[in-house]
C-alpha cells in the first residue's frame, strides 16, 4: 500500500487512474511500502522536460501505452501469475514493460526473480535505482519486448535486443519442446498493431523461432476484449471465427484469468484520456488477461517446425473466403480427387471453412503432406512476403 495513506479501493483506484498517469504518478508517498519493504520513489519528470516530451509526442505517432498503477490490481494479477505452470521456489518472470513498476514490486514481494524490460528512459531510470536497491532479485534490460529478433541486418541498437541476450541474461537455457514450461513472460499488449503483434507471436510459437527456441515459453498477456472474443470463437461465427483463430487454438492452450475495465489502468497520454477503442460488432469494455501456454504435443504428426510456415498460410487461405465450400477451395489449388480425400478425413463435401473445427485443418493439412497431390512450393511467395512483413 501507500505509506502513510488507506490501501485503495477499486472504486477509489478507478476515480485515480481517470486523470492520467502524470497525476497519479505526482501524488506518491516518498517511498513505497510493500511486506515492510522499502523502495525508491518514483522519480517525476520536471515541468520542462514534460513539456518538452509533449511536443516531441505531438510530432510523432505516440504509441499509447497502458500501465498497472493500482496496488490492488497489481496484488490480483500477481495472485494470477502465481497459478499456471510450476518453476521452482523462486518463479523467473520476464515482465515487459513494467512502467511505473507497481506490478514489478508486488512480484518481488511475493519471492519472484525479475527481468524488466522497458524502453522508456525516464521508466528506465527508476527501474534501475529500484534494481540497485536490491540483492540479484531483479534485473533491468532496456529493450522492447516486440521488436525481439528483428530481420533488420547488423548489430542492433536498443531497445531493439535479440532473444539469446535476453534469456543469456536471465540465466535461462533452452529445453526440448515437450519438458515443462521454462519461463514466465507478463505484459500489456499496446492497442496500436495489436492483431500484428499476436501474429507475430503465433508465427515464432509455430516455427519454434525467437523466444520459443528455448521452449514452451508461457505468455500472460493483457489483450482487449475485442480479440479474446476472435481467439475463443467457435466454428460457425463468420465473422470472427478466424485464421488467427483456428491457430491460436491449435497452438495454445488458452485461459481467460481476469477481465479489467480500461479505465483501472494508467496511460501515457498526455491529456489523460483513456483512448479506448470502439468496435461495433464485438465487445471491448475490458482488458483481458489471458495465458496461452504452447500445447505440448503441437508438433505431431506432420506438423513440423520447419513446414509450420505452410500450415499457417494454408489456413490463411482457406479464410480468404470464410463462407466458401472446402471442396472448391482444394479445388483451386488443382487437387483432381479432393472427394476422396474428404471422404478419408469424414469431412462433409459442402463443409465451408468457417465451419471446420481447428482438429480438422490439421487433419487436412497432415492428409496433403503425406499425398503426392501437394506441393508446398505453392504458397512459397506468400510464406516469404507475409513473413517478412511481421517482422518489420
Amino acid at each position: 500500500m501507500l505509506a502513510g495513506r488507506a490501501p485503495l479501493g477499486a472504486a477509489s483506484c478507478g476515480r485515480l487512474l481517470a486523470a492520467g498517469l502524470q497525476p497519479l504518478l505526482c501524488g506518491l508517498s516518498p517511498c513505497w511500502l510493500t511486506a515492510g519493504r522499502q523502495y525508491p520513489a518514483l522519480r517525476v519528470a520536471e515541468p520542462v522536460k514534460e513539456k518538452r516530451l509533449a511536443r516531441k509526442e505531438q510530432r510523432s505517432s505516440l504509441v499509447v501505452r497502458r500501465f498497472i498503477a493500482c496496488p490492488q490490481l497489481a496484488r490480483t494479477v500477481r495472485r494470477c501469475l502465481q497459478g499456471g505452470a510450476g518453476l521452482g521456489p523462486q518463479p523467473l518472470l520476464l515482465e515487459f514493460a513494467p512502467g511505473p513498476g507497481i506490478l514489478t514490486r508486488s512480484l518481488l514481494d511475493a519471492g519472484f526473480r525479475v527481468l524488466a524490460l522497458e524502453s522508456n528512459l525516464d521508466f528506465l531510470t527508476d527501474l534501475q535505482s529500484l534494481e540497485n536497491s536490491l540483492d540479484g532479485q531483479l534485473k533491468v534490460i532496456h529493450g522492447d519486448f516486440f521488436r525481439l529478433d528483428p530481420l533488420a541486418k547488423g548489430a542492433l541498437k536498443p531497445p531493439a535486443l535479440s532473444s539469446d541476450k535476453l534469456f543469456e541474461a536471465m540465466g535461462v537455457a533452452a529445453v526440448p519442446w515437450r519438458a515443462d514450461v521454462p519461463l514466465k513472460i507478463f505484459g500489456i499488449v499496446p492497442q496500436q498493431l495489436e492483431r500484428n503483434r499476436l501474429w507475430r507471436l503465433l508465427f515464432a510459437m509455430y516455427e519454434c523461432s525467437s523466444i520459443y527456441r528455448y521452449g514452451r515459453v508461457e505468455l500472460n498477456l493483457f489483450i482487449s476484449e475485442k480479440e479474446y472474443t476472435v481467439l475463443t470463437a467457435k466454428p460457425g461465427k463468420s465473422k470472427i471465427y478466424q485464421a488467427l483463430t483456428v491457430l491460436a487454438q491449435l497452438g495454445y492452450e488458452i485461459e481467460l484469468l481476469h477481465k479489467e475495465p480500461w479505465s483501472s489502468f494508467a496511460t501515457n497520454l498526455k491529456n489523460g484520456g483513456l483512448a479506448i477503442p470502439k468496435t461495433v460488432q464485438l465487445p471491448n469494455d475490458h482488458l483481458c488477461l489471458v495465458r496461452l501456454t504452447p500445447q505440448e504435443n503441437l508438433f505431431t504428426g506432420g506438423l513440423k517446425p520447419s513446414n509450420a510456415s505452410t500450415f499457417i498460410f494454408m489456413v490463411k487461405q482457406c479464410f480468404a473466403k470464410p463462407k466458401s465450400r472446402l471442396t472448391d477451395r482444394l479445388n483451386s489449388w488443382s487437387l483432381d480427387n479432393s472427394d476422396t480425400l474428404l471422404k478419408a478425413l469424414e469431412i462433409p463435401k459442402k463443409a465451408a471453412m468457417c465451419n471446420l473445427y481447428p482438429e480438422d485443418y490439421k487433419r487436412l493439412f497432415e492428409a496433403l503432406q503425406n499425398s503426392d497431390m501437394f506441393t508446398e512450393t505453392l504458397f512459397y511467395d506468400e510464406v516469404l512476403a507475409s513473413t517478412r512483413t511481421m517482422n518489420l
